[in-house]
Parts: structure tokens; sequence; C-alpha cells
């Protein structure tokens, strides 16, 4: 995020379009993470309006139970107003609207799993033992790590930071500030993050039971904590799958605004069209009645295997002296993306092992 971040405050560069006129093979390159973060981020479109569209039917049918006579017709028109109220906030096309939507988003996810981390909370040894690195030698302990690191530390991320800092107006006077957002942008990621991990260990983990479905996690959780706790959760839940299903509706048409120019693109009639038609791929879950939980573990594998790539052209690019003279990146910066090149390297494999045994 500091790599990403501080090349478009110097360059006054982006991503996709500095890959693409300062690197060899760079045309190749953009066109490749295009194509590989638009069909990670579709498909946890995918998963995650259907996680959402489910919790909200699984919450309501706890106060109205009449609904669950009715379970896809409930959970599809609860998807197309979802999609629908999304879609028509995106057409603001206004980025400091797009930015308080998604904190407001953020804000009430981040307060929701921190308050149900105190009502559950987990063994402080458990939560100690989990700092040290380790993948669970476990059935689909593999693929469940891919898909943290694909949620969290996620190429589309990197890539839209240089677009977001346009849309700040911010200029190498800022570089200071730049830096202090990345730090707190990449804690707060970290304790959300742990957050929600201890809530699913200490809630769900240890009840010995599997969560294959969203009825899953209301129907453990409502005897240990109460409706107010599992209200709680769900809140958690769904401003954590609301706050992604906004930027990843218009993901596509941000990296193809800044394959083709370098700008922030939020008005055209491309940025809408797309954004359109990533709202109606999104409502393949509910339209088919598929598993949401099954769909968002298997989309979050896939956006690991372009982040080895897009971290590997940052290191480049930041470490061009003609681009960042004074400014390109150091031995500390150089050592942070080296060893985040080698573990995105690791988790891409370990992915393709859990793709391979998923389907063997």
């Amino acid at each position: 995020m500091e790599a990403y971040g501080r090349y478009t405050i110097v360059t006054g560069g982006t991503a996709l379009h500095g890959f693409r006129k300062h690197l060899k093979f760079g045309n190749l390159v953009a066109i490749l993470i295009i194509i590989g973060v638009s069909f990670g981020q579709m498909n946890s479109l995918i998963g995650i309006l259907g996680i959402c569209s489910n919790a909200i039917f699984e919450t309501l049918s706890l106060f109205i139970p009449s609904l669950k006579g009715m379970p896809y017709q409930a959970v599809l028109v609860i998807a197309l107003l979802i999609t629908g109220g999304m879609y028509s906030l995106l057409l603001v096309g206004n980025y400091s609207f797009f930015e308080k939507i998604l904190l407001l988003f953020v804000t009430l996810m981040g307060l929701s799993f921190l308050l149900s981390l105190f009502i559950v909370f987990p063994d402080p040894k458990e939560v100690a033992a989990g700092f040290l690195p380790s993948i669970p030698q476990v059935e689909g302990g593999k693929m469940m790590v891919a898909a943290f690191v694909g949620t969290t530390m996620a190429a589309a991320t990197f890539l839209s930071r240089p677009l977001f800092i346009f849309g700040k107006g911010w200029t190498i006077a800022n570089l200071k500030d730049q830096r202090k957002d990345a730090f707190w942008a990449a804690l707060l990621i970290f304790f959300i993050s742990g957050s929600i991990m201890a809530v699913a260990a200490g809630a769900l983990f240890h009840q010995g039971q599997p969560v294959t479905k969203v009825l899953d996690m209301v129907s453990t959780l409502e005897p240990i904590a109460g409706r107010f706790a599992i209200a709680l959760f769900i809140l958690g839940t769904l401003s954590a799958g609301l706050s992604s299903i906004f930027p990843i509706m218009m993901i596509t048409p941000l990296l193809l605004a800044d394959y083709q120019a370098g700008k922030l693109d939020t008005n055209s009639k491309q940025f809408k069209i797309l954004a359109a038609i990533a709202s109606i791929i999104g409502l393949t879950v509910p339209v088919f009645g598929a598993n949401p939980i099954q769909m968002q573990i298997l989309s979050q594998v896939f956006n690991v295997f372009v982040l080895p790539l897009v971290i590997l052209g940052i290191i480049v690019l930041t470490n061009n002296k003609k681009l960042m003279g004074e400014h390109r990146a150091g031995f500390v910066l150089n050592a942070g993306m080296v060893l985040a090149l080698l573990f995105a390297c690791l988790i891409s494999y370990n992915g393709v092992q859990a793709i391979i045994e998923k389907f063997q």
C-alpha cells in the first residue's frame, strides 16, 4: 500500500498505466492483471451477494417465520434490492460520496465484530498461538488460508489505491499524509480481520458445527449468544459484504480506465455499463439457488493468483530512479515488498494445491 501510494504521489501516474508505459511487456502484464483481478472479483461478488441476501433472509425469518416457506423468492428479491441500491449509488459518480458510503459500511463492520469479540470471547492462548504462521492440516485447510489472504491482501486493493489517491486530490505535498494513510489502513485491516476470525473461532468452531451454509451461522450462534448477538453478528457480516459489493461493482471499469488513460473514471458511459454488467453477474447465486458459502471461499482463492504479478510490477516501478528520483524505494520498503512477494508466491502455490485437492 505504501509502495503504490508513493509511486502515485511522486509520479502522478496510476498503476496499470504505469505498467503499460514503463515495464517490458507491460501491455501484456496490464491486460493479464485486468483479466485476473476482474475474474476473481466477479466471482467474489457472486459469493458475497449470495451471502448477504441469505443472511438477511435468515435473520428476517427468525422474526417472521412465515418467510421460511419461500426462501428462493425472498432471497432473490433481497438480492435484486441490494444490487439495485448499490448501482443507484454508483450512478452518483462522485468519489467523495463513494468514500463516505464505504466509511459508513466499514465503521459498522468494525464496531459490530469488535463488540461481538467481547460477547464471544476467544481463548487468549489460542489467539496467541494463531500468530505463528501455519496451514491447518485438516480438510479444506489450504483452501481457507488462500481465501483469507485473497480477501485481505487483495490485488484489487493495491491497484485501486492510486485511483483513490487521485480522488482525494493529493500531490507530492501529501507524501507524509499518504504514508500515514497506508499505515492506518493496514492496521485497521489487521484488527478488523483478526476480530472476525476470532469471533468465528470462539462462536462457531468450538461448537463443533461446520459452517457450510448461511443458516449455520445463525443457528449456531443463537443458543450461546442470544438474538441481540445474532443481530450484531449479522450486521457486521452485512456491513462487510456491502462494503465489498460497492467497490467490486466498479473495479473492472476503474481498472480499464486506468489502463486506457491513467484516470479515475466514475462518470463515463463505459463505467455505468460495466458496473451494470457486474450487478447482473452478481445475481448468479440467488438466481440459481447455489450455496454462497462454498462459492465465496473458492472465489477468494482465485484472487491470490494475480497477486505476485501485482507486487513484482510495483517493485520494478518504485526502484526506477528516473521515475522516482530521491523517493525511490529504500532498503526497508524493498525488504517489505520482497517479503510480500515471497509470501504471495507461497500462498499462490498453496492455492493451486487447494484447488487440485478440491477437484480430485
